[in-house]
């Protein structure tokens, strides 16, 4: 007894425990329901949410097609200059619109997030007009699957372009590349399509119908093949066949017990193996064969080679026709730069000169100055016997006595019979890069790759073409103009070439050299698809680019062969 008076004093307190989580369950839930019947009973509230969120639609739906056209032009100026109030964007709905675009359909579900805007919109009206264009619950179902399957399928036909599938389609075609395949993608997206339609829609795969023969012994009705034709001769009597059923015995002895008045009106038929035979056309009917003659003028080969000359070479320019060389204004203007040499300085060098060479007995018989913008060359012609390497032997001597940071000596000069000196000027003279681009000597260049470097001893502005020097190696120490030099060959080429005939691939270990480049992305940098950045500044993702590189010259010389 005082088991079963313990069990059942449990037992009610279990009972009572759980009728208290019942009663606090339901007060929560009429606390929740009590909130939304307070909110959905405010009419200033309701319109105020439904004006906000049918705004909130026709402002996403401007966004996302003005991004369609402007996403590649927008998306550094959202990154980097977003607080920059100088700096616009093309957006017609401004750098929040550009921002939203980007946030729905590049990092998040590409052009399917257009749907979006049609749940908001029907969401809006139904809160503001209290009419339902179509149901909520089916609405937002059919919406939520089609988002995520179109991102995921528009990036797995087409992920060359990443606004279709966005950022979600692309990350989840990555991984369902790496557990099933890319033809168990496919199979996925027809399951999840199929699934779809028949979950909701039920749809029928009866694609192949067959007409059912009626197994009922009391009806005379006999089922034919619809090909058959409706004639048949007459007085043909019933042959049967082993094919034949009992129905068909039972359907003859009714027939015989019937009147003969019935058997006269009776169509005589031939079974045999369920067909019926029809009756012969007759063979007396004409039948004409004509055939159609269709005469065409074939072009011989010369013709041809007419057309393709008449029609003139691909011109891959027209990708962008649009597309304008930078102008001249981008470059700072120093003005008047042009400095001269005093005779005094010229006078003092040459004394300086024939004074080191005297000393080691050295003698010349001439010397000429030529001035240029940065540095004075001495022509020195020796006397009869002199070596030529005595004097070369002797450039730190000659740069100690001219107190000068550094010299060059050119023994022999190509093409004259002189030797040169070069000893920098005192006031070297600026060379802007405005003015040598400017020049005619490189506006009017038939090269391939004109690049311009600055000027020559003799102030002629040097243009030399990269196309013939590929390998081309810039060293020297600190501060002797590598970067300068750099920058000038990237700026000429810009200034000359259009985006489709010239990409550049840039490796930047400083992080600083070149970042300048990164405006130029769009049109001139070439980058793998997984980098991130088209400046390579880490030394481990050099060796792709570099392999990559090589595989595209192993293909060019295959094109060269064929």
């Amino acid at each position: 007894m005082a088991k079963n008076q313990f069990k059942d004093s449990s037992a009610k307190k279990n009972k009572k425990s759980s009728s208290k989580k019942t009663k606090e369950k339901k007060n929560s839930l009429k606390k929740v329901s009590s909130f939304f019947n307070s909110i959905t009973s405010n009419e200033k509230l309701n319109k105020s949410i439904g004006l906000i969120l049918l705004i909130t639609s026709a402002f996403l739906l401007f966004a996302f097609t003005s991004f369609l056209f402007t996403w590649k032009v927008d998306q550094n100026i959202i990154n980097n200059h977003w607080n920059n109030p100088d700096i616009q964007v093309e957006n017609w709905l401004g750098k929040l619109g550009a921002s939203t675009s980007h946030l729905f359909i590049f990092d998040g579900f590409g052009v399917s997030s257009f749907l979006f805007v049609f749940l908001i919109f029907i969401l809006g009206f139904r809160i503001l007009f209290k009419v339902s264009l179509l149901p909520l619950g089916k609405s937002f179902k059919y919406s939520i699957f089609s988002i995520l399957w179109l991102s995921v399928s528009l990036s797995y036909i087409l992920p060359s372009i990443p606004i279709l599938g966005g950022s979600f389609g692309h990350y989840t075609n990555l991984w369902l590349t790496s557990t099933i395949g890319g033809i168990g993608i496919l199979l996925f997206l027809a399951l999840s399509l199929l699934l779809f339609l028949v979950l909701n829609f039920n749809i029928s795969f009866n694609f192949f119908k067959q007409e059912k023969i009626s197994d009922n012994s009391e009806s005379d009705e006999v089922i034919v093949d619809e090909t058959v034709p409706e004639v048949v001769p007459e007085n043909v009597p019933i042959t049967l066949t082993e094919s034949t059923t009992t129905n068909d015995f039972e359907d003859k002895e009714e027939e015989e017990k019937q009147p003969e008045e019935n058997e006269n009106s009776t169509v005589n038929l031939t079974t045999e193996n369920n067909s019926i035979k029809p009756e012969k056309k007759d063979e007396n009917i004409s039948f004409e064969v004509e055939e159609a003659e269709v005469k065409e003028e074939i072009l011989s080969e010369s013709e041809l080679n007419k057309k393709v000359a008449e029609f003139g070479e691909y011109d891959p320019t027209l990708d962008l026709s649009s597309y304008q060389l930078p102008t001249i204004d981008l470059l700072k203007d120093f003005g008047d730069t042009q400095k001269k040499v005093t005779p005094e300085e010229l006078e003092a060098n040459k004394n300086r000169i024939l004074e080191t060479l005297e000393n080691y007995n050295i003698k010349i018989t001439s010397i000429k100055a030529t001035i240029g913008p940065t540095v004075t060359l001495y022509e020195i012609v020796p006397e009869a016997g002199i070596r030529i390497s005595k004097i070369k032997n002797l450039e730190d001597d000659i740069a100690l006595s001219l107190a000068a940071l550094g010299i060059r000596i050119i023994a022999p000069i190509p093409g004259k019979g002189t030797i040169g000196i070069e000893v920098p000027n005192q006031n070297p003279e600026i060379v802007p890069m405005r003015n040598v681009i400017a020049s005619d000597k490189f506006q009017n260049a038939k090269m391939e790759l004109p690049v311009v470097l600055g000027k020559t001893i003799t102030n002629e502005t040097f243009v030399f073409d990269l196309a013939k020097m590929p390998h081309l190696l810039m060293a020297g120490a600190t501060g002797q103009g590598k970067s300068v030099g750099l920058n000038a060959v990237l700026t000429s080429l810009l200034y000359k070439k259009h985006p489709s005939q010239l990409k550049f691939v840039l490796v930047d270990p400083k992080k600083v050299e070149l970042t300048l480049y990164n405006k130029i992305e769009r049109h001139f940098l070439a980058k793998l698809p997984d980098s991130e950045e088209a400046i390579i500044t880490d030394n481990q993702k050099v060796i792709n680019t570099l392999n990559s590189l090589c595989i595209e010259m192993d293909e060019r010389y295959k094109l060269l062969q064929d």
